[in-house]
């Protein structure tokens, strides 16, 4: 199980949840988004419809609609209603349900850099998990840190 942490550095958020979520698509798996704060999910939900004029990235929140049939599912906690395999943690959080996933995107700023150092020393010598560290440069491009 791989678990990508994701640094915000240089791009905020609004950024980098949708390059990450068209990765996962482009991939032909699903995604889980998970925030728990219900008005930074609902204003990210809407961000995913308006971030690029020539891209679109089909989505839901939970319990909308027809939640098995989302790609991308936001939720307020693990509830893979999509079937989802791959989980984006977009508020910085890291829940250890994360593991039950394929691949983990722990997204954190620095209000969250304590917390994500804590997932990290819990992950690293895990068995069967493997953690990659990723922090954007001086261009903004993200480079693995090791």
């Amino acid at each position: 199980m791989q678990v990508d942490f994701y640094h915000l550095t240089r791009q905020p958020l609004d950024r980098v949840l949708p390059q990450i979520a068209e990765k996962v698509l482009a991939s032909g798996a699903r995604l889980l988004i998970v925030v728990a704060d219900d008005d930074e999910r609902a204003r990210l939900d809407r961000h995913l419809w308006t971030y690029a004029t020539d891209s679109f990235l089909p989505h839901a929140q939970l319990g909308a609609g027809d939640d098995a049939a989302q790609p991308i599912l936001f939720a307020p906690d693990i509830n893979a209603a999509n079937g989802a395999r791959n989980i984006a943690l977009a508020d910085g959080i890291w829940r250890p349900d994360a593991l039950d996933f394929h691949r983990a995107f722990h997204v954190f700023d620095e209000e969250r850099i304590k917390d994500a150092r804590a997932a990290w020393r819990l992950l690293k010598n895990r068995d069967g998990v493997e953690p990659r560290y990723w922090k954007q440069n001086e261009a903004g491009r993200w480079k693995q840190v090791t």
